[in-house]
């Protein structure tokens, strides 16, 4: 008798024990302010003069993301391109235990770009920023998928454009800048907008025929260029685009619905440099 209430007690105990829930008691830390973050960013140094090369570090006891103009890294430690001579400000943003954020910007100066740099980033934004403008004929309008470089079919003035989306006709701009790879939009009733943009020139597209249509693909966030709306989608906004020309003073963008075919409607921007 006495060996089965030992037996039934035991029991119990390992019952009890199995439902008791489990606490985690580790500490997760106490948050720190930014000016405790301990971070630093230095220039790859290349024949005595500071490259546009860097090192990112953070030894701090927070997540990293460190937003450098032209890019964002959560790395610890990273080693990132920059793309302009001068200061460049990167600002790392670190995220606490507790779930609070913290912001430091730091300046870094780059003497030199010794290593390459996307042309790209020099076209579109020039020694830092660059405003573009409507081209003045042919604009905006439709033409072939995969087989026009401009509008081609139905071609819009600039007063056209404004009957598409109004404020975003004639007198009206697109600010593009380095710093945090920004897109500013400037409407011709005063409003503006600002996003971020990005393009990936390894998205390139050919036509049936062998002939290369697009260039690369450019893509924003937050905001989208002037007119960036799809007619035959409802005029929904647009933010992913192909690039077919980019140079130092035309940019050329177009876009069709998912789905659309050689020959099948698609839209194109055509902008030129501010005088």
């Amino acid at each position: 008798m006495n060996k089965a209430i030992l037996y039934i007690s035991m029991l119990l105990m390992v019952l009890f024990a199995a439902c008791e829930p489990v606490e985690n008691r580790l500490s997760m830390g106490d948050p720190i302010s930014a000016e405790q973050l301990d971070l630093s960013v230095t220039p790859i140094m290349v024949d005595g003069k500071r490259s546009n090369k860097v090192v990112m570090e953070n030894h701090s006891p927070v997540m990293s993301s460190w937003n450098y103009g032209v890019g964002v890294s959560q790395k610890m430690t990273d080693t990132v391109l920059l793309v302009i001579t001068g200061d460049n400000n990167i600002i790392f943003t670190g995220l606490n235990p507790d779930g609070s954020t913290i912001t430091k910007t730091i300046t870094v100066n780059v003497e030199e770009l010794t290593f390459p740099v996307p042309e790209e980033w020099g076209y579109l934004c020039g020694d830092g920023e660059k405003e573009w403008v409507w081209a003045e004929t042919g604009p905006w309008g439709n033409g072939g998928y995969l087989a026009s470089f401009a509008p081609a079919w139905w071609i819009v003035d600039h007063d056209g454009i404004e009957g598409q989306v109004e404020g975003e006709g004639p007198n009206t701009s697109m600010i593009f800048s380095i710093n945090g790879a920004s897109l500013t939009k400037n409407r011709n009733d005063g409003t503006t907008d600002t996003g971020s943009f990005s393009f990936d020139m390894s998205k390139k597209k050919v036509t049936s025929g062998g002939v290369l249509w697009a260039i690369g693909q450019f893509k924003t966030v937050g905001t989208t260029i002037l007119c960036g709306i799809s007619p035959d989608e409802g005029k929904v906004p647009v933010n992913t685009f192909d690039i077919l020309v980019l140079t130092e003073d035309r940019l050329v963008l177009a876009y069709a619905p998912a789905g659309t075919g050689e020959w099948g409607t698609a839209y194109f921007w055509v902008f030129v440099p501010k005088n």
